[in-house]
């Protein structure tokens, strides 16, 4: 098992309530809504829309809101680049988890469809 590097540890430590706002200005920039944010976050957790608003207001961490997460069980397909690195290739298991959903709001902003967004 690799160790833990320092960018691990703080996405460790990051709210997700800190990430929000910036997932929902981003996409809508592009003229995306809060409700297709809202699916795409589902699709990956498995929560619902009152469990990520009581993340939200909670301020989980991404390690407990991951940890509460029920995960797709297609997010494998989930690839490509965001923030420089390889999705497919991180080793963290958080990270990559937080940097999938990165991706998935990426595509949504995008303007990829829905459909695309959650492999279907």
């Amino acid at each position: 098992m690799q160790a833990k590097t320092k960018s691990d540890e703080r996405i460790e430590q990051m709210t997700f309530a800190s990430v929000y706002p910036h997932y929902v200005q981003k996409v809508a920039r592009k003229g995306r809504s809060l409700e297709e944010l809202r699916t795409v976050i589902a699709w990956l957790t498995g929560f619902s829309n009152q469990e990520i608003e009581d993340a939200i207001t909670q301020e989980l961490t991404f390690l407990a809101f991951f940890q509460a997460a029920n995960i797709h069980p297609n997010a494998g397909m989930i690839t490509g680049s965001i923030c420089g690195y390889k999705v497919q290739e991180i080793q963290n298991p958080l990270t990559q988890k937080v940097r999938m959903l990165d991706k998935l709001v990426d595509e949504l902003a995008k303007g990829k469809s829905l459909d695309k967004i959650l492999r279907n």
